[in-house]
């Protein structure tokens, strides 16, 4: 078992190959997603997986009161893991909350005693409400301040000393559209993955002299149960003026899960590794309309 500590960050672009001559850009990696019992993080941890790195995959597995949709479940995480064994990869999956810091810190402190060490960050986890302004509540604001953004400077800040013990790393951050314009009737998602921006570029100057590099993926709607809302086409038949805002300029009402993944493998590898501090959008052109 591979034991934490400084190891070399690869500088150059390596590429290795599996029997079929398929690359594994992830090879020896270790991995932490957030978010990871369904939908993008699950997508994303076994693919990594798949391309060799061992996983550790947290999720809260906690139904929040104000999310309309379902969230990941105990079953769900449950099922990630065996989809990452089955690849036949390590994984160590752990149920904690992203608000939680100290949570955080111990799940990735035991995963990196079991799996070695930590190379690279998914910052995924995230909730989204949709609802005119005046129906935004006291608990619909802070709860989403505290998962979209507080969370993920929780799961950056746990994970910074043992990718500086590592000698360097990746931290990828979920963006959004709403990272970039405004969109109406998600107003407290939207300031909280605004606010993401920031944080990745500022984070991005902190670390560079620790070879740690930060970007994140702005989605434009991803075919999820997050992505699906009921409210949103009812709240459109009332200000028809703001439906344009949510169309694509490629022929796709919604992009897939993996699209995203690829975009991460991208971030994430060697491939990118004079890459730190953009915001890479995923929107199938729906920004720049």
């Amino acid at each position: 078992m591979k034991q934490l500590g400084a190891r070399p960050s690869t500088g150059g672009v390596e590429h290795l190959e599996t029997g079929g001559g398929e690359s594994v850009r992830m090879q020896g990696k270790v991995v932490l997603v957030t978010g990871a019992a369904q939908s993008q993080g699950r997508n994303h941890a076994v693919e990594m997986a798949k391309e060799g790195a061992d996983v550790i995959a947290v999720d809260s597995c906690r139904q929040l009161d104000i999310v309309p949709y379902r969230m990941g479940t105990d079953d769900a995480l449950a099922e990630t893991a065996r989809m990452i064994e089955a690849t036949g990869r390590r994984v160590y999956p752990a149920r904690v909350d992203v608000r939680d810091r100290r949570g955080l810190e111990r799940a990735i402190e035991d995963g990196v005693a079991q799996l070695g060490g930590l190379d690279i960050v998914v910052a995924n986890a995230s909730i989204c409400t949709v609802q005119p302004h005046h129906e935004v509540t006291d608990e619909i604001w802070q709860t989403t301040i505290d998962v979209n953004l507080t969370g993920v400077w929780n799961t950056c800040a746990a994970s910074i000393p043992h990718l500086d013990a590592n000698g360097g790393g990746s931290i990828v951050i979920t963006g959004s559209t709403g990272s970039t314009v405004g969109l109406p009737f998600y107003t407290p998602y939207v300031a909280a993955k605004h606010a993401l921006t920031g944080l990745c570029r500022s984070l991005a100057l902190e670390l560079s002299q620790s070879n740690i590099r930060v970007n994140m993926i702005n989605p434009t709607g991803v075919d999820t149960p997050q992505g699906h809302s009921k409210v949103l086409p009812q709240l459109l038949q009332d200000r028809p003026d703001l439906a344009p805002i949510f169309a694509n300029s490629l022929p796709a009402e919604r992009i897939e899960v993996s699209d995203v993944t690829h975009a991460l493998m991208y971030l994430a590898s060697d491939d990118a590794r004079y890459v730190t501090g953009i915001a890479l959008p995923v929107d199938a052109g729906s920004t720049i309309r």
